[in-house]
């Protein structure tokens, strides 16, 4: 047995060699016909794009190949379509600048389309006035890092998403710039992701969407100015860590939505000059800590319809309301925040005020029944009835009270 182990490994490697062997390294330039180099190329060639514009529209990939640019050279779709199709594993696509695809909710145009692929990775590209950027189905082990993802639409029907996945696992999304778009990243029915140290901003809908996408990570990103930051839907087991979602502003805009998710982690993250810091609706068992809410409209609108949440160790600094909710049950827990409105005293000198916090107030309740009541505010008699509220609480909810409210604000430096 062991005779016939080392002869079959001597036959693999015998065959690996040969196959790197006749790995060619294929000079390209624009006016060859790309179609016929990578049909005539073979599994594991490196394609070398010399600079200047290739006008090209739905090349076919279906081998393990490199492709390389040299000095970001042109692909130019025309406004006809998709510009590469790609339906193998182990391609490397580096160094282009994707411009006019197609602009078509059919097919989902896009500068480059993945089809059950594995193990591929995408970087250094530049892709601008694409309807989709980057568009991923039934694909694993992708590595999406440093592109930039770029469009200029004015409506939401008039664009697609800069980076989408969809039935996707184990993937990276790294240090890529994407703004203009509709979603400036998008995962449906995707896992065991890692989405980190990306610029999302200026997008239309939401700088990162999440559906039905369960036992992911987003860590270290900006969401900046987009129509809101993220919106995590239908999923479970969600770790969102030390990301900064900031100046998400208008009517419905949020820095994260949470619609219905459940177990998942929110730590270390900064709310600043939003709407909403955060908009919670049937979401259960989240822990929020170490989070700091600073200068947004609401900083917290927890719905009646969450349970079981423990928010802790969390800053709110100078936010018009640091929470608001729709109902009277509480079945959350809010401990040892600190909160810049709290007016209590600390005797024993512990750090930790000696009297309970009401984090919700009575003008907070009123905007939420009646909206257009935030025209009264800084008002006198909003003044007046959120002290006398204080005084006598009778329309707030009971339990909604941290019981251990820090005096100073934590370092989180």
């Amino acid at each position: 047995m062991k005779k016939h182990g080392i002869i079959l490994l001597l036959i693999f490697s015998f065959f690996a060699l040969e196959s790197h062997l006749y790995a060619a390294k294929i000079r390209v330039k624009p006016s060859d016909s790309l179609q016929k180099l990578i049909d005539k190329s073979v599994a594991g060639d490196t394609l070398v794009f010399t600079s200047g514009t290739y006008p090209v529209t739905g090349l076919v990939i279906r081998k393990s190949l490199s492709l390389l640019g040299e000095n970001h050279p042109v692909m130019d779709g025309q406004g006809k379509g998709n510009i590469f199709l790609v339906a193998a594993d182990n391609v490397l696509i580096r160094g282009f600048k994707f411009i006019n695809t197609g602009k078509s909710n059919m097919d989902d145009s896009a500068a480059i389309k993945f089809f059950d692929s594995k193990n591929c990775t995408i970087e250094n590209n530049i892709l601008e006035e694409t309807f989709f950027g980057l568009h991923f189905s039934n694909s694993s082990g992708m590595t999406i890092r440093n592109n930039e993802v770029r469009a200029s639409a004015v409506r939401e029907f008039e664009v697609g998403n800069g980076i989408h996945l969809w039935k996707c696992n184990n993937n990276l999304i790294e240090n890529n710039q994407v703004s203009g778009h509709r979603d400036g990243i998008y995962l449906e029915f995707v896992t065991d992701t890692e989405v980190q140290e990306n610029l999302i901003q200026g997008n239309m809908r939401y700088g990162l969407h999440f559906m039905f996408a369960h036992d992911n990570t987003y860590r270290k990103n900006t969401f900046r100015r987009n129509g809101a930051g993220v919106a995590v839907m239908y999923t479970k087991n969600v770790t969102m860590v030390d990301n900064r979602f900031e100046e998400n502003w208008g009517s419905s805009s949020y820095g994260i939505l949470l619609k219905d998710i459940s177990d998942s982690e929110v730590t270390g993250n900064t709310f600043q000059k939003n709407t909403v810091g955060i908009y919670m609706e049937g979401s259960s068992r989240i822990e929020f800590k170490k989070n700091t809410f600073r200068d947004n409209g609401w900083a917290l609108k927890l719905m009646a319809s969450c349970d079981q949440n423990l928010f802790q160790a969390n800053n709110f600094s100078n936010n018009t309301f640091d929470l608001s909710t729709n109902g009277n049950l509480v079945l959350n827990t809010l401990k040892e925040n600190y909160w810049d409105k709290y007016e209590g005293y600390d005797l024993n000198r512990d750090t930790i005020g000696d009297v309970p916090f009401r984090p919700i107030n009575l003008y907070s309740v009123i905007v939420e029944k009646i909206p257009a009541s935030v025209m009264l505010w800084r008002s006198f008699m909003v003044t007046l009835l959120d002290r006398m509220e204080k005084i006598l609480p009778t329309m707030t909810p009971d339990e909604m009270i941290d019981h251990s409210p820090k005096m100073r604000p934590y370092d989180f430096s």
